[in-house]
């Protein structure tokens, strides 16, 4: 491995936006980050990450992790929800070639996320894997011998939308029921804080819980068996020997243990030895991952 050889690595999120220098062993210097500004459109945005990435010298290649569909050939993002307005369409790739004059290779940010954890992390030994994350929705990745599945339009692995309860609560893709609705972070917030509104994100709910509400403890419980319902769903569909979960949630001992608990439960016997872990390489995952583009 050449270790002088860099990567210039972004991971283009709805709030932050991180940058930094990735080397084939997968060191990480330069870290930076700044507020995305999401809320301000596609075009201010990419303004922000130009800015960003101009502080950098001594790399050959850039790579880019994204909110959104992208069209990873292309790189061009397919379509991004209001989260960042007039971002759908965006030339990302034609548009940071043209101003830094290097490849640029573009990737949404769950698979980025599944690439770095597949060569840098918890999926290293595994050549196949499927990873959720489990935030604000629920992203997933399916890899097969170190790659990413894209299917027909570049854009399998939406697991978020697996209809899991059918005719059940709206979601803002339109359709009733989705996964993502029962099963992310969001929604487990929005149950506790109709038990008690003080409680608006994970760390104050994981301390009621440690200081014995067991009427918030109930809520985990009922929250860890929709996940199980889609991970259950996943396992007897692609038989995986190994699913990574992410998302700032699953870094509790008790969430991870519980669901999979849930999870082996509702699996099939044959089915069981399938590994679930933590995803581990963090906030870092998705730079990783960019950088795998050019690396692998």
């Amino acid at each position: 491995m050449n270790e002088n050889r860099k990567i210039l690595c972004a991971d283009v999120g709805g709030t932050k936006i991180k940058a930094a220098l990735v080397n084939e062993k997968g060191q990480v210097e330069g870290f930076m980050e700044m507020p995305t500004e999401a809320h301000l459109g596609g075009p201010h945005v990419m303004s922000n990450l130009k800015k960003m990435l101009s502080t950098y010298t001594g790399y050959e290649a850039i790579g880019i992790s994204t909110a959104g569909q992208v069209d990873s050939e292309k790189g061009e993002i397919l379509y991004a929800n209001e989260n960042i307005p007039r971002y759908t369409g965006t030339k990302v790739k034609e548009v940071l070639e043209e101003a830094f004059q290097v490849p640029v290779k573009v990737e949404n940010d769950v698979n980025a996320a599944a690439l770095g954890e597949a060569f840098f992390g918890a999926g290293r030994e595994e050549k196949d894997l499927l990873m959720l994350t489990y935030g604000t929705g629920v992203g997933g990745a399916l890899l097969f011998g170190k790659e990413i599945y894209k299917g027909r339009e570049g854009i399998a692995g939406e697991f978020g939308h697996m209809i899991t309860h059918p005719e059940g609560t709206l979601c803002n893709c339109g359709q009733k029921g989705c996964y993502e609705v029962y099963a992310s972070t969001t929604a487990l917030v929005r149950k506790v804080m109709e038990l008690d509104d003080h409680l608006t994100n994970g760390k104050e709910i994981f301390s009621a819980i440690f200081e014995g509400r067991e009427e918030v403890r109930d809520l985990l419980e009922k929250w860890a068996q929709e996940v199980s319902y889609g991970l259950v769903n996943l396992i007897h569909i692609f038989n995986p020997s190994l699913i990574l979960l992410g998302g700032g949630l699953l870094e509790q001992p008790l969430a991870f243990e519980l669901i999979e608990r849930e999870t082996k439960k509702r699996t099939m016997e044959s089915f069981r030895k399938v590994v679930l872990k933590n995803a581990s390489l963090g906030n870092q995952a998705g730079l990783l991952g960019a950088a795998s583009l050019h690396l692998k």
